[in-house]
């Protein structure tokens, strides 16, 4: 029995022994064992799917943790991307609309707004050449008249190349902290040029007022201090401004609607907030400005009483002759500098404003040393003696 069930399980031995002549059961272990053995197939073949599945599993994983390790690398782009906006910006250069789009007005423009840079630069520094080269000029006014033609010529050289070159080019871009210097050269010499205007007002009051004072009062030390202190202020007044420009960031339109970097519209482009920026530079605005502009004003009303007083025509008329040059000059500065930056951004115009303001960026610097030279007979005279001194050495 042994030798014809020995292929058998040895865990059906019990019933074998219990059934020895049987052949039903004999069939049936057979039976038994092959049930056994395709159960025991299907619990490798479940094992088999369950270690298939486990792969699966991990694979999915796997493919789940790469997906979103993707996912992960825009949000690093959009905090590199908030980085730089913190810091700097996201726009690496403007582009300057300037004054026209018209090829044929810009030819005519550029002709203009060149030779207006040559008279401007020649003016002034024959103004500036005359003052230094004259003893009868060496006055608490010339003084500070020399120093205002030296801010004409450097003001004017900050706007007046970038536009030239843009309208001979028509390469309108200018890179991003080109245009921050731009700002700060600018208001350097725009804040310097209203202490120094509002610093002539005084001198001509302490002349007109309290002429037998005036050599007491308009000492050297005091016009150096004035001269000093009118350069410092600017300084200061730019690195301020120019230093909240840089903490804000550019990352929309790059379009400037102007012809050179200024603080409204620079201000105009900032996705982030400028309340403060505008607070400062209304401050600024009214310090120097308005202020300067009251000071001005306050010494011409004096001198104007004291020249009613004079009871002498003559009189009247050498007094007033000595303050219109620089009335009129005054006139025209502070009008169109407290007409553009003493208002908020919101209302600025920036199609109006950019033509506005040629008046203290172009016109001032140009007719200055015309004003200075032509209504002031001592500056004529000494430059009569030079006209004369040179005529006689091209003669030998």
């Amino acid at each position: 029995m042994s030798q014809r069930y020995h292929f058998i399980p040895l865990y059906h031995l019990t019933v074998l022994a219990s059934f020895p002549g049987n052949a039903y059961n004999q069939n049936k272990l057979v039976v038994n064992s092959h049930y056994d053995s395709r159960k025991e197939e299907k619990l490798i073949l479940a094992r088999v799917n369950q270690k298939e599945k486990r792969k699966r599993k991990q694979k999915q994983s796997k493919t789940l943790q790469r997906s979103r390790g993707q996912k992960t690398i825009p949000m690093k782009v959009i905090n590199i991307r908030d980085f730089e906006r913190k810091n700097h910006s996201a726009i690496r250069e403007f582009v300057l609309l300037g004054l026209t789009q018209s090829p044929e007005i810009q030819r005519i423009l550029f002709w203009l707004f060149t030779l207006s840079y040559v008279a401007a630069l020649m003016g002034n520094f024959l103004l500036i050449f005359i003052i230094c080269a004259s003893k009868k000029l060496h006055t608490p006014m010339y003084f500070l008249l020399a120093n205002l033609s030296l801010v004409n010529a450097l003001s004017i050289t900050t706007t007046i190349p970038k536009l030239l070159l843009t309208l001979f080019s028509h390469r309108n871009t200018i890179t991003f902290y080109g245009c921050i210097i731009q700002v700060y050269f600018f208001i350097l010499f725009l804040v310097t040029e209203l202490m120094l205007l509002t610093s002539m007002a005084f001198d001509r009051f302490v002349a007109i007022c309290y002429p037998l004072q005036y050599t007491l009062i308009m000492r050297k030390e005091l016009c150096a201090a004035i001269a000093v202190g009118a350069w410092v202020l600017g300084l200061t007044n730019s690195a301020v401004h120019s230093g909240l420009l840089l903490q804000l960031s550019f990352c929309e339109s790059n379009i400037i609607n102007h012809f050179f970097c200024d603080v409204p519209p620079v201000l105009k482009l900032s996705c982030s907030d400028t309340s403060f920026n505008e607070t400062m530079a209304f401050v600024a605005d009214v310090v120097f400005a308005v202020f300067s502009c009251g000071l001005t004003l306050t010494s011409y009303g004096f001198i104007i009483r004291a020249i009613f007083r004079i009871r002498s025509t003559e009189g009247k008329k050498k007094a007033f002759s000595t303050c219109s040059s620089h009335l009129i000059v005054v006139s025209f500065y502070f009008s169109a500098v407290i007409y553009t930056y003493i208002r908020p951004t919101s209302v600025y115009s920036l199609n109006r404003v950019k033509y506005i303001s040629l008046l203290y960026s172009v016109v001032t610097p140009v007719i200055n040393p015309i004003i200075y030279s032509l209504r002031n007979r001592e500056v004529k005279e000494v430059l009569k003696d030079f006209i004369g001194r040179g005529r006689m050495f091209l003669r030998h």
